[in-house]
């Protein structure tokens, strides 16, 4: 039985850069993300005299160390943001030697492992890092993550960046092929992710790594065939609470809709009722405008509610102008009237027609003890 190494941080340098905690000053060997407009990060490290070109002009390193992150550079040709890396930053801005899992997904995974500081974590698939730093992130200071790939160069670079990171002390990473040979632990796991193309030859490796206790366990899937042949060897094996997902972003743009009131003859009646003194009881939601146009337009005037500002606006930020003059005022029993040419004016939030998004599913179980 293989036990995880007790982690030893007695030396780890305070200001040394690391993804799990933040400090304030940029210090050569830190990796930092570069804010260049929205939706345009980059990041890099660094180092002494080094001169990195951006399309803003040229940033020197020397003139950043010592500084502190967040701060606005000046460049020749305009301005950018230093920022202290996170994994959410790393996601973005890293190197992609395969594809990746990203925020939308990676929340969804951590919530629902149940990750948090103390943690044991196996991840088979570890790829680019970017769901790796996450996880150290969560289990940090004290939990561990091992990480499998079957690729030598990417476990070799993934190794060096968790170093440069100083996540080094909380991972450990190793070249193998867990689906023919599983993980090489047993009964030291709290949480167990796979990202292979099959993962139901991994899952009795899986189980074997699970703590006396239990735990949970995360698989993802491109296509549903694999989800479906996944849930039935999780059945099989003693897993329950098995549960599939599909994590999309959803986007709304908000609009300005302008509905013309309905003419009902002799003005249209708004429904809004007021009592003698003037103030309403169901205030309008939205901005109504309204023209009446010659003579009427001389007699317009306001009336103030309850929840009314002096200048017409309700305390909500809702404008309501109001008729009563000429043929478009009162009608005499308390409801007011507005003119033929009255329209309704309100914000709303419309999802597009076609949302675009990866095909990849979250595959969820549990498996308690015996």
């Amino acid at each position: 039985m293989k036990r995880i190494p007790v982690v030893d941080t007695s030396c780890i340098h305070a200001g040394t850069m690391s993804f799990a905690k933040y400090k304030k000053t940029i210090e050569v060997g830190d990796t930092a993300i570069l804010l260049l407009g929205y939706d345009n990060m980059l990041q890099l490290m660094i180092e002494k005299d080094k001169i990195y070109q951006t399309k803003y002009g040229a940033l020197r390193c020397n003139e950043l160390i010592g500084t502190r992150y967040g701060r606005r550079v000046q460049c020749s040709k305009g301005w950018l943001y230093v920022l202290h890396a996170t994994p959410e930053l790393w996601t973005v801005t890293l190197p992609h030697r395969t594809q990746i899992l990203y925020a939308t997904d990676i929340s969804m995974i951590v919530f629902q492992l149940d990750l948090k500081p103390g943690s044991v974590v196996i991840e088979s698939g570890t790829g680019s890092g970017s769901l790796s730093h996450a996880i150290l992130r969560s289990v940090a200071p004290s939990g561990y993550l091992h990480t499998f790939d079957f690729h030598a160069q990417r476990v070799e670079k993934a190794r060096q960046e968790f170093e440069e990171h100083g996540l080094g002390h909380l991972v450990s990473v190793a070249e193998r092929d867990t689906c023919k040979n599983g993980f090489g632990l047993e009964c030291v796991a709290d949480a167990v992710f796979l990202d292979l193309p099959g993962p139901w030859d991994v899952l009795p490796f899986a189980k074997q790594a699970f703590k006396a206790e239990g735990g949970r366990i995360c698989s993802f899937s491109p296509c549903i065939e694999q989800v479906q042949r996944t849930c039935e060897t999780l059945e099989k094996l003693g897993f329950t609470d098995i549960q599939s997902l599909e994590c999309l972003a959803r986007t709304f743009d908000v609009r300005t809709v302008n509905m013309p009131l309905a003419n009902l003859g002799g003005g249209v009646d708004i429904g809004v009722e007021g009592d003698q003194s003037g103030s309403l009881h169901q205030p309008c939601i939205g901005h109504i405008e309204y023209d009446t146009g010659g003579r009427d337009a001389k007699n317009t005037k306001k009336r103030r509610g309850d929840g009314d500002t002096p200048d017409g606006s309700t305390e909500d930020g809702a404008s309501k102008k109001w008729s009563d003059g000429g043929n478009g005022g009162d009608a005499g029993d308390g409801r007011t009237k507005m003119s033929e040419s009255a329209s309704f004016v309100f914000k709303t939030a419309h999802p597009p027609v076609q949302m675009p998004g990866h095909t990849g599913f979250l595959t969820f179980a549990t498996l308690y003890p015996d």
